[in-house]
């Protein structure tokens, strides 16, 4: 290989590798807090709903959802490319056996439709960056565009034509606010069903203490969702959780490096830096 010639991709390095912002966002252990939110405005799509009510043990066990959810994501954002590409094969025959009817309207629907999944995805992406760019670091708008850039090659392989992706993340966030203002994504009856195995999951801890680990979900959640869920929120909470935000960005620097990231982002920083030692 000549100087000039560009490096090969290192399987080591995944679908993204060290300086990526997939691999900067994601791997912080904050913006798992996000959790809830991402996934009540999942539910709040009728059809996600459905398919979650029909095809899953959700109420049972939500934490096996959850397991499930994360392990597949951290493998496709922080594994080898041919893990990577396992997780998306898995993810995508599972998209392809889910389909049913939405109750409250009659309507037909597939997991592997591109508008479910395009709404999924947004939901992921958008809280994402509202939950690290509040609480964690602040977010230039090219860091933001280029996390979406790299999402979109996600959200390609697990079917989503690239015609319909919005371009940009403005463009996205522009269809998620058209697609709730046109009442296309609202809290169903059965996403209300669904709601209370993801705010109180367990009888213990007691209720106040999942409450209060909602609270940097129902932060950066849109206003119509919460509503649509009953969720109280308020202009003192609200200034409330944005002095929590200026103090975590103020002093999360200054918590160790190992205690920040998410295992599954430690182990692939270890790959790559051992692989490139060979």
């Amino acid at each position: 290989m000549t100087a000039s010639s560009p490096a090969r991709p290192r399987a080591a390095d995944g679908l993204f590798g060290p300086g990526s912002q997939s691999w900067r966002i994601d791997g912080e252990v904050l913006v798992l807090a996000g959790g809830t939110c991402a996934l009540l405005m999942q539910l709040a799509h009728p059809a996600v709903a459905a398919g979650v009510a029909q095809h899953s043990d959700f109420r049972a066990d939500p934490f096996a959802r959850l397991r499930r959810t994360l392990n597949a994501s951290f493998a496709v954002v922080f594994g080898t490319r041919p893990r990577a590409d396992l997780a998306l094969r898995r993810i995508n025959a599972i998209h392809g056996a889910v389909r049913g009817i939405v109750p409250e309207t009659g309507a037909a629907y597939r997991a592997d439709e591109p508008d479910l999944l395009l709404w999924v995805h947004a939901t992921l992406i958008d809280t994402a960056l509202r939950v690290y760019d509040r609480y964690v670091a602040g977010l230039s708008p090219a860091e933001e565009e280029a996390y979406h850039a790299e999402a979109r090659q996600i959200a390609v392989q697990l079917g989503v034509p690239e015609a319909e992706l919005p371009r940009t993340l403005v463009e996205l966030r522009a269809e998620m606010a058209r697609l709730i203002a046109a009442g296309s994504v609202s809290v169903s009856p059965t996403a209300r069903w669904l709601a209370p195995a993801v705010l109180h999951p367990t009888r213990f801890p007691p209720r106040f203490v999942w409450d209060a680990a909602h609270l940097v979900s129902l932060s950066v959640m849109p206003d119509p969702i919460r509503r649509g869920y009953g969720l109280s929120w308020s202009p003192r909470r609200e200034a409330g959780m944005r002095r929590v935000g200026a103090v975590s960005r103020r002093l999360l620097p200054f918590v160790p490096h190992p205690l920040r990231r998410v295992p599954q982002a430690r182990r692939a920083e270890a790959r790559v830096a051992a692989s490139r030692r060979q």
